[in-house]
This record gives structure tokens, sequence and C-alpha cells, in this order.
């Protein structure tokens, strides 16, 4: 069995963003995320104990998987809320969502995905 190098130590969540101010409001007004620091090169987020640092880039060229995801209890009201205040969710061809987005995977958990002002892909989802 390998030795835990990086086990007991804190997980660091990464995004990119060309605007800092978009990246500050979405990340802070719309998802809730409290803001702990911030410099010309990067926001850093409380996101329930995990550090989120939102860098800034030249330039970006988004993902097309999901990047970051929060677990949630109640996934329809998250999806409520979120599309309330400005949210759009995304729709996969491939995946059976219902009205809501939502697409209920083989294991039970549903999930939902939007992204960022960047186009990074997020989800919820509820397990």
């Amino acid at each position: 069995m390998a030795q835990s190098i990086l086990g007991g130590s804190r997980l660091v969540a990464f995004a990119a963003t060309v605007d800092l101010v978009r990246a500050r409001q979405f990340y802070g007004g719309i998802l809730g995320l409290s803001l702990v620091a911030e410099d010309e090169f990067a926001l850093m987020f409380d996101a329930n104990g995990t550090p989120l640092r939102v860098a800034a880039v030249r330039e970006i060229t988004p993902a097309p998987y999901t990047v970051l995801g929060w677990q949630v209890r109640d996934v329809v009201a998250t999806v409520k809320e979120l599309r309330s205040a400005g949210v759009v969710f995304e729709r996969y061809a491939a995946l059976a969502q219902d009205a809501d987005s939502i697409w209920t995977a083989p294991s039970g958990a549903r999930v939902a995905w939007f992204k960022d002002p960047d186009g990074n892909v997020l989800s919820i989802s509820e397990h």
C-alpha cells in the first residue's frame, strides 16, 4: 500500500477567467461564495471550506467537461434558485434530462450543468 503523500493535505480548486470583475459577480454575487481575497492575479473564494482560486488569464479555452461541481441537498430547488438568479442550464442531446435540465444517472444521482461567464462547465448534483 502506498504511503499517503497528499491525502492529509487540503485541496484547492482552480478556475480561470478573463474578467475578474465579472467572475467576482458570478461566483460571489450569483453563486453566493464568500470572497476571501483578491488581487490583480486572482480571486480567492471559500467554497464551503474548500478554497476556490479564480485566476486571471489573457485568454481561455473552456474544457468541454465539468471543471467544478457542488453536491446539494435538493437539486430541483437549487436549479430553480439559480435559474431565478439568471443562470442558464445546459441541455445535452445524449442525456435524457427532465424539464428542469436535470439528468438522473444510473446510480440515481441527479445532475444539472451550467456555465460560468467564461464558459467553464459547472454542475450541481444530488446523491
